[in-house]
């Protein structure tokens, strides 16, 4: 039986991660602290670990440091409520195998503990990788400066990921670019990108837009309509000029960034 190290420190969300595993006839060790953690490293054998970001007496960034310098090889895959572009490229930097957000899809965590123990090879699961001076998947030149070279490193790490992703940058600089080469390097490319300008949205529209809506849910609703949701499920949405959207349909839209569930306009419940 395989064994997992669980890094948790919140009871509640730690005795859940060890029923998983137990359901998954995975053998689960759970601890509290990064000092824990090491000790139960240094003293046994693991298959992988799972931990959360922010823990009592460190955190999981310091872990993986430490893992590194101890030259340890063990798979670990970042849990944390506070997930954010700057962190899961450290963390990846450092050789973590995946960083998840929580409250996290049981389905999807199972594919990526699995994908974790079963790597047989260096590189296997990491998207390809782009030379400076050659052309990105959708077509764009990557540069030679320090800030270019950044850049493309973070598509990189974070095109593996399921985290969603905020580009920034003034008009013109390539961030639909930068997007569509996300999409290309990531295990979704096989599935539709869809850019939407969130720009030429009113707040009225907004809604059906993006989540779609069903026949006579309002008075020009001839006809159930596909939102972009639906339209871009298993491949990559882009929302370009998010910032133009009414304050209203932003909180809409990261409510369903943040549950991974949309509603119809005129349904009654969420799904996905």
């Amino acid at each position: 039986m395989k064994k997992i190290l669980i890094i948790e420190d919140d009871p509640t969300f730690s005795l859940l991660l060890k029923t998983w595993c137990q359901k998954n006839d995975y053998e689960p060790t759970a601890v509290f602290t990064v000092e824990a953690a090491k000790r139960e490293v240094l003293n046994n054998f693991f298959d992988l670990i799972l931990s959360d970001l922010r823990l009592p007496d460190s955190d999981g960034i310091m872990f993986l440091t430490w893992l590194k310098d101890q030259r340890f090889e063990i798979p670990l895959i970042m849990l944390t409520h506070y997930a954010d572009i700057q962190t899961a490229v450290a963390a990846m930097k450092l050789g973590s195998f995946d960083f998840m957000e929580k409250p996290f899809n049981h389905l999807v965590l199972k594919e990526k503990v699995e994908a974790a123990m079963n790597k047989k090879e260096k590189g296997e699961g990491k998207s390809e990788k782009v030379e400076v001076g050659n052309f990105t998947p959708s077509g764009m030149v990557i540069g030679n400066s320090a800030a270019a070279k950044e850049m493309f490193a973070h598509i990189q790490l974070v095109a593996p990921t399921e985290l969603s992703v905020l580009v920034f940058g003034e008009s013109g600089t390539g961030k639909e670019h930068v997007a569509k080469t996300i999409h290309a390097l990531s295990k979704r490319n096989k599935a539709k990108f869809v850019a939407v300008d969130c720009g030429a949205l009113s707040k009225e529209l907004a809604a059906s837009e993006f989540f779609g809506h069903l026949k006579g849910a309002f008075t020009s609703a001839i006809s159930d309509k596909t939102g972009v949701f639906e339209e871009a499920n298993g491949g990559t949405l882009f929302f370009d000029e998010i910032g133009n959207l009414q304050y209203e349909v932003q909180v809409q839209l990261l409510r369903t960034l943040q549950e991974r569930k949309i509603r119809k306009v005129g349904v009654a419940r969420d799904y996905w």
